[in-house]
C-alpha cells in the first residue's frame, strides 16, 4: 500500500511516500520511497523545494505568490524526472494529513469528507498559521485525483487525556461548555518521541515520567506520565505557551484589551501581531528563524541576543511548570528542528536545570545527535534527542483506517 503523507507546518510543507505491506514486526520506521520539503522561510522572495528519491536530490525555488502551485510542483516530482517513484497518482492508496486543530469534534484519525473539511475551515481562527495550509494540501490532492481517499490525523488527539483541572480555563464555566478549553498541539510528535524514548531507555512507557520539548518554528512542551499526556503548554490555540518563531506564546491577557483600548486595534490586527509579528521575529526584528537570529547574535546584535535569552528563559519556565503534573522526572526529551539540531539551545536550556538532577554531557551534545541519550552517566535525569517521525505515525494510522 502506497501512503502519501502531507505534513504542513506554519512555515513548511513536509511530505513523504511510504510503501507498506504490513505493520507486523516493524520496530524502526522504514525509509520512505520519496521525501520532499518546502521551506517558506529561507527568503522573502521564494520558497525552497528539496526532493529526494532514487538516490537523487533536486532543489527548486518556488514563487511565494502562489503556495498551492508550489505544492503541485512538489507532487509532480512523484511521477516525473529523476525522482519518479510512481507512474500515476492513482498508484497512491491513501493520503494522510497532519491537521493541527480539530476542536472538540475529532479525537482520532478520520477519513476526510466535506464535513471534515468544513470543520477544519471553521477552525482557521484558532489555528491561523496551520489550518489554511492543511486545506491547501487537501484541495491539491482533490484536484489531482478526487478518488484518492484522504485521512486527517489530528494533533490534538494525544492531549485528550489531560485532566479537567488542566484543560479547563479559570473563566466562567459556560465558555468551557461552548468549547473553550486547552486542546494542546504537536500531539503526533509528542506521542511518537515518548514511545521512542521508552525504546531507547528500555523500560516500559507506562513507567516513565517525561517532559518532551517539541522545538521548531512552533514550540510546545508536554508532560507525559505513564504513556499519556497530562499537561501541555499550547492551549485553546497554538499561540499559548513558550515563545516561538513568530508567535508570542503566553502573555498577560490584559495586553490585548490594552491594545484594543489605547490603539484601537481590532481582533484581526491583534491576531496578526501575536501570531505573525512576535516571538523571535518581533524581538530581534531580523527573522523568525532561530538559525538566522543565532548568526546575528554571534555578530554582536543586541536584539538578537535578547530574543535568544527570552526564548531560552521561557522554555525553562515551562519545563519547570510541568513538574507538578508528573511528580518527578525520568527524562527530558528534545525534538523537532531546533530541538534536534541546536546543541547551543539544548545546552543553555539545561544550564539552569541542574537542580532537577540532570547533567548534560557537553561532548555528546556537540556531536550529531539522533535518538541518543546525551546525559552524563551519573545524571539522575536522562536527557535525550529524538528525531520526531510524525510522518511515519500518520502513515501507520492511515494504514489502520484502510485495513
Amino acid at each position: 500500500m502506497k501512503i502519501l503523507v502531507l505534513n504542513a507546518g506554519s512555515s513548511s510543507q513536509k511530505s513523504c511516500l511510504y510503501d507498506i505491506k504490513s505493520l507486523d514486526n516493524i520496530i524502526f520506521p522504514p525509509s520512505p520511497l520519496w521525501e520532499a520539503t518546502i521551506d517558506w522561510t529561507v527568503s522573502s522572495n521564494y520558497g525552497l523545494l528539496k526532493v529526494e528519491a532514487n538516490d537523487n536530490k533536486i532543489t527548486l525555488e518556488l514563487p511565494m505568490s502562489y503556495r498551492q502551485m508550489g505544492i503541485n510542483t512538489m507532487l509532480n516530482t512523484l511521477k516525473e524526472g529523476e525522482t519518479k517513484v510512481i507512474n500515476d497518482f492513482s498508484d497512491i492508496s491513501v493520503v494522510g494529513h497532519r491537521v493541527v486543530h480539530g476542536g472538540n469534534k475529532f479525537s482520532q484519525a478520520i477519513l476526510i469528507t466535506e464535513e471534515v473539511k468544513q470543520t477544519i475551515r471553521d477552525l482557521i481562527s484558532l489555528a491561523p498559521n496551520h489550518n489554511p495550509a492543511h486545506l491547501e494540501g487537501i484541495e491539491s490532492i482533490e484536484k489531482i485525483n478526487k478518488d484518492i481517499p484522504q485521512v486527517a490525523v489530528f494533533d490534538t488527539a494525544f492531549h485528550r487525556t489531560i485532566p479537567d483541572y488542566g484543560k479547563i480555563y479559570p473563566i466562567p464555566y459556560e465558555y468551557y461548555e461552548k468549547g473553550i478549553q486547552r486542546y494542546g498541539f504537536h500531539g503526533i510528535s509528542h506521542e511518537y518521541v515518548a514511545q521512542r524514548t521508552a525504546e531507547i531507555l528500555n523500560p516500559t512507557l507506562d513507567s516513565l515520567k517525561l517532559i518532551t520539548c517539541h522545538l521548531g518554528n512552533g514550540c510546545s512542551i508536554t508532560a507525559v506520565k505513564d504513556g499519556v499526556s497530562v499537561n501541555t503548554s499550547m492551549g485553546f490555540t497554538p499561540l499559548e505557551g513558550v515563545m516561538m518563531g513568530t508567535r508570542s506564546g503566553s502573555i498577560d491577557p490584559a495586553i490585548v484589551t490594552y491594545l484594543m483600548r489605547e490603539y484601537g486595534y481590532d481582533g484581526a490586527k491583534i491576531d496578526k501581531i501575536l501570531n505573525k509579528e512576535s516571538g523571535l521575529w518581533g524581538i530581534s526584528e531580523i527573522s523568525g528563524d532561530l538559525r538566522t537570529v543565532l548568526e546575528e547574535m554571534e555578530k554582536g546584535d543586541i536584539k538578537a541576543k535578547l530574543a535568544v535569552e527570552i526564548y531560552i528563559n521561557r522554555i525553562q519556565e515551562v519545563i519547570c511548570s510541568m513538574l507538578p503534573s508528573l511528580g518527578g522526572l525520568d527524562g527530558l526529551v528534545f525534538t523537532a528542528g531546533v530541538g534536534e539540531n541546536s546543541a547551543f539551545i539544548r545546552e543553555k536550556i539545561c544550564e539552569k536545570l541542574g537542580f532537577l538532577g540532570l547533567k548534560l554531557d557537553t561532548e555528546k551534545n556537540n556531536q550529531f545527535c539522533r535518538d541518543k541519550d546525551i546525559a552524563t552517566d551519573d545524571s539522575a535525569v536522562r536527557i535525550l534527542v529524538v528525531h520526531t517521525q510524525e510522518d511515519w505515525s500518520i502513515a501507520k494510522q492511515c494504514f489502520g483506517i484502510l485495513h
